[in-house]
């Protein structure tokens, strides 16, 4: 995204146009949003175009195309202007990846989101052809993932059932690999052009590869007409659901209807776009547009960043549209881009994670109950009283043993970059994986680029504790002991908040923040949930533990530890369910570690014996919090399971010195990695790797 320039208008109908999303030969896509707040995609045709018939007819055609699809798989046109100086369309914003930039961001999808992926785009190809129109340009970049789900875009050459392909002389009338073959040689073209088109997509989807390969676009479309598609690298439940829409009969592919029955999605399946990585980037993108429009629609509410000094930043971070006639998806490419320095503010773009390979026992990568080799360390690097190490894409940052905090490359274990005046005992957090906030002993909230240690923004916050984060402000413990949150977007303290007497000197990082709570635990067993509007105490639970409590939320639920494992919504604190334990020996006051929750599962250890500093954890139902198996790797009970690949890890510290990976599934042991005698351990895990803090030494450690 880019400022307006000179020349290009400052309002067209109803929108209020605030930056460029992106260009192309036939015009311009503005970001714009109405007095009612609604954001849209402006598409306009070059004023020079306009009096052009031809290019005038198929941009008016686009607008009819895409109103006339009313189903929810496609991005609503909200207005349009077809005659004057400047016809325009405005259709929905979708802040989403494209399906390609999702796969190469986090790789292909498993099978059930793939399932989910096959339906979803089977109903909305049904809506188009009840509509009478087929769409011939199915793609990966024409599929937003937005919150809601798929979505598909760009109507700029679908055609009614009975029309040719309308393109301009010397274009490809179809994209290389994914147009259908009658497309390719140039027939008439009916419904089952699109359902090929499919199967081609849902190919990517599942192997991260292309279904029609070749050296150049001609040996491309050869392979589309005579070849096989290369479906080895798809999942073997998938191939004969997507196998048959690649048929080169067009009769012999199945109807969308039909094709949305096949794949029949488990329930649960589409959280590929509502939880986890996608939904994440998802996230971070609606809350870039929210600052932006915000800013400009309120400007009374303070002096927060500028508007173009927000599109500056939006440019700055790469921002680049993939729009049609259906939409505008907005999405950051991975490559780092270099930001002015002259804006601090700029949101630079999170690096991509390098993922490490999986270790596969039937090709011989490990033998089972054996110890793997690391793939890197141990590094005598950490410093005696660093945090938890905190992986941040293609770096992890700690305390670094000469002093402030260091960043290292998590492929090799190399030193990127350091900042010595940096109080690592402070703590510091990843905000959206964009930037790493920490503090120095002035109390000053600084940032910086992960990858690199480029200094960005600061904040004078008298901070003394970095606590949590969103994807709006920064929450800190002061220095006089009172709650501070500071805005990301403007480094502007939005509030300040005293603390009552139980918790002003006991609290301990890190919170939780969800649902408009921050929730903190303390250092002798009591637990405070402020409004993260205002700092003011929602709920608090006293003597949950007689020692420290790390709450972990998922959902609309925060898991707390200590005497019991007790599952309360985060939003007023009401006790959803509570368990408690005797040890072997019937001794009361039995401790539990930290819980790690997913989905279906919590991941927690309940002490076996009172003088005991390690056991075996459980995984445990979320409904209930009852028993369904017990996890064959000892833990320390500080110490939270981590999951990572195909394994549940844990690290234990009392006698036995040791990594532990189990199977996510069953809970038996697959390896354990010896480790020497130290005094602490811990254990953080992404890209594939699973680092190990054991004393001063950090180790990287394969995942299968």
């Amino acid at each position: 995204m880019k400022p307006l320039d000179t020349g290009d208008p400052l309002r067209l109908g109803p929108y209020r146009l605030l930056g460029v999303l992106g260009e192309g030969g036939m015009g311009k896509v503005y970001i714009g949003q109405d007095a009612a707040g609604t954001v849209a995609a402006v598409k306009v045709l070059r004023p020079e175009l306009a009096a052009d018939t031809h290019l005038a007819s198929r941009f008016i055609r686009e607008a009819g195309t895409a109103r006339a699809v009313t189903g929810t798989g496609v991005a609503a046109v909200l207005a349009a202007q077809t005659e004057g100086q400047h016809p325009w369309i405005a259709t929905e914003f979708l802040a989403g990846p494209t399906l390609d930039q999702a796969v190469e961001a986090h790789g292909p999808f498993d099978e059930a989101a793939v399932r989910a992926l096959a339906a979803s785009l089977a109903r909305t190809l049904a809506d188009i052809h009840a509509a009478g129109l087929i769409h011939r340009d199915l793609k990966p970049p024409n599929i937003v993932l937005t919150s809601s789900g798929p979505r598909i875009i760009d109507f700029g050459i679908a055609r009614p059932e009975h029309g040719l392909t309308l393109t301009t002389t010397g274009q490809i009338p179809v994209t290389p690999g994914y147009g259908a073959p009658e497309q390719v040689l140039g027939h008439r073209v009916a419904p089952p052009a699109d359902l090929f088109s499919l199967g081609a997509v849902l190919v990517y989807a599942a192997s991260g590869r292309r279904a029609f390969e070749g050296g150049h676009i001609a040996a491309v479309q050869y392979a589309v007409v005579h070849d096989a598609p290369d479906t080895s690298r798809v999942p073997a439940p998938l191939r004969p659901l997507i196998e048959p829409l690649l048929a080169k009969d067009p009769a012999a592919r199945p109807a969308p209807a039909d094709v949305a029955a096949a794949f029949a999605p488990p329930r649960g399946a589409d959280r590929a776009w509502r939880r986890g990585p996608i939904a994440q980037e998802v996230a971070e993108r609606e809350a870039t547009v929210r600052e932006l429009t915000t800013l400009t629609a309120a400007p009374e509410a303070g002096t927060p960043v500028s508007r173009r000094r927000m599109v500056l930043g939006l440019a700055a971070g790469g921002a680049v549209l993939a729009a049609g006639g259906g939409a505008a998806a907005l999405w950051w490419p991975r490559e780092r881009q270099p930001a002015p320095t002259t804006d601090l503010f700029a949101f630079p773009p999170a690096v991509a994670t390098p993922t490490a390979h999986a270790l596969n026992a039937d090709d011989g990568d490990y033998i089972v109950g054996g110890q793997p080799k690391a793939l890197w360390g141990p590094l005598d690097v950490l410093a005696d009283d660093t945090p938890a190490p905190l992986p941040v894409r293609d770096v992890i940052v700690f305390g670094a043993v000469d002093g402030g905090i260091a960043a290292h490359n998590v492929v090799d274990g190399k030193r990127r970059w350091a900042a010595r005046d940096i109080k690592a005992t402070g703590r510091y957090l990843s905000l959206s994986d964009r930037l790493l906030a920490a503090v120095d002993a002035a109390g000053t909230l600084r940032t910086f680029v992960p990858s690199t240690g480029e200094p960005r923004w600061t904040a004078d916050a008298r901070a003394e504790l970095l606590l949590a984060a969103d994807d709006t402000a920064v929450y800190v413990l002061t220095k006089d002991h009172q709650l501070r949150a500071i805005g990301r977007s403007d480094a502007r303290i939005r509030w300040t908040a005293p603390l009552d007497a139980p918790f002003r000197t006991t609290l301990t990082p890190p919170g939780v923040v969800a649902h408009g709570r921050l929730v903190l635990g303390t250092n002798d067993g009591n637990v405070l949930a402020v409004d993260t509007a205002d700092g003011r105490r929602t709920w608090d639970l006293r003597h949950q533990s007689d020692d420290f409590v790390r709450p972990t939320c998922h959902g609309n639920t925060v898991y707390l530890n200590g005497l019991s494992m007790t599952a309360r919504r985060i939003t007023d604190g009401k006790e959803l369910w509570t368990v408690r334990r005797r040890s072997l020996m019937n001794e009361p006051g039995m401790k539990w570690s930290p819980v790690t929750a997913t989905d279906d599962a919590l991941y927690a250890t309940c002490q076996a014996y009172l003088d005991s500093k390690s056991t075996y954890p459980n995984k445990w139902s979320p409904k209930d919090g009852s028993k369904v198996f017990q996890i064959l790797g000892a833990s320390n009970i500080s110490t939270p399971v981590v999951l990572q690949g195909q394994g549940l890890w844990t690290i234990e510290g009392d006698g036995f010195y040791e990594v532990n990976a189990v199977g996510a599934t069953d809970g038996r042991g697959v390896w354990t990695y010896k480790l020497p005698r130290a005094d602490r351990q811990w254990l953080v895990a992404d890209g594939n790797r699973v680092f190990a803090l054991n004393g001063r030494s950090l180790y990287a450690l394969p995942v299968f």
